[in-house]
């Protein structure tokens, strides 16, 4: 770690809309780009950030910008070791756009994150929301997490107990302690895939649940399945503009499950089975038959996107304050059709829902 306390360049009054996948949120007091670790950790020293920034998938910033300092990580790099019984360990850092790496590991021959291509966003950030899709969740691959520890003012390592792992969740979403650095995963070297859990996706490569396939053609499925869900960043196609999944798919108790279910006279609630007897419920199923279809707008440039109902889109001309109006709308919705409350996934940063 340098010792050089200089001052790391900041520019005043920058709009943060730009630096978002959803292209809203206002103005930082100041903004600072950090390109290595050093600049990262020196801008930590100096001001704590209100705002750690990268590929801003996950956030949803208010019109009101952020009266603090926001730091946007550029910190690039891709490393890769053995780490015996057929598996290597790929180190990646925080500003590593986080497809980029998936596509890296998915030509080397490493699996473990195939069934996460396409997700918008840097590596960095992907720990701190345990972020998830067909089947895989990086809790799974992860072997530690390189961070700057402001209480301690030192850079460690957090193995996967210390992150605290959950369904959408970290240590690191709790509290703003920890600024990461970098994330190292341990992955195993196979052409083909993990066991593929999602039915959506085992279908669309035309084998059974449980079965695998090459990592290339994996890749191509998901982005392809992604992509018809408006999920893939497409600077063209409005429906991509957005922090894809909008609400988190919630979980009932196996008693709170057989209730809802009770008051569904067009059949049971589409979910996952988890533990306990506990279900993970579509909460584009609730979406969809609360009667918000998509494509569904009050006005003020935001809309349910038309490829997908978990999807909130900025369609041009739009606000903060319009988009969670519109949340706002869906989730009261879902509650009184279904007794059931959805919460946001993404971040809210100088607004609330």
């Amino acid at each position: 770690m340098s010792d050089d306390n200089a001052d790391v360049p900041a520019t005043a009054g920058v709009p943060l809309a730009a630096h978002t996948t959803l292209r809203l949120g206002g103005p930082a007091r100041e903004l600072v780009i950090a390109s290595n670790d050093d600049e990262i950790i020196q801008s930590c020293r100096q001001n704590s950030p209100a705002l750690i920034l990268a590929g801003g998938s996950n956030v949803v910033i208010g019109d009101a910008g952020v009266a603090g300092r926001v730091l946007l990580v550029r910190s690039r790099g891709i490393a890769a070791e053995p780490a015996g019984d057929g598996h290597v360990r790929v180190t990646a850092a925080a500003g590593e756009p986080w497809d980029d790496l998936v596509a890296a590991t998915v030509a080397a021959g490493y699996r473990g994150l195939e069934c996460l291509s396409g997700i918008p966003g840097s590596t960095g950030a992907t720990p701190i929301q345990n972020v998830g899709a067909y089947g895989q969740e990086v809790a799974g691959t992860v072997a530690g997490v390189r961070v700057y520890d402001r209480a301690a003012d030192e850079v460690r390592t957090l193995d996967p107990a210390a992150c605290g792992f959950g369904y959408r969740h970290s240590v690191f979403k709790r509290h703003d302690r920890y600024v990461v650095l970098g994330v190292a995963f341990r992955l195993r070297v196979s052409g083909l895939s993990a066991p593929l859990r999602y039915a959506e996706l085992a279908a669309a490569l035309g084998v059974a649940p449980g079965g695998s396939a090459p990592l290339a053609d994996v890749r191509a499925a998901v982005l392809a399945l992604r992509a018809g869900k408006g999920m893939v960043l497409d600077p063209a196609d409005r429906d991509t503009y957005s922090v894809g999944s909008f609400f988190m798919n919630p979980v009932l108790d196996a008693t709170a499950y057989a209730a809802l279910a009770a008051r569904c006279p067009d059949g049971a609630p589409r979910g996952w089975p988890g533990a306990d007897g506990a279900v993970k419920l579509s909460a584009a199923w609730l979406i969809e038959r609360a009667g918000y279809a998509r494509g569904y707008t009050r006005g003020g440039g935001v809309a349910v996107s038309g490829k997908h109902t978990l999807a909130l889109t900025h369609r041009g001309g739009g606000s903060t304050a319009a988009l969670l109006d519109l949340a706002a709308d869906i989730r009261a919705g879902v509650q009184d059709r279904f007794g059931v409350r959805l919460d946001p996934e993404p971040v809210l940063v100088n607004c609330a829902l």
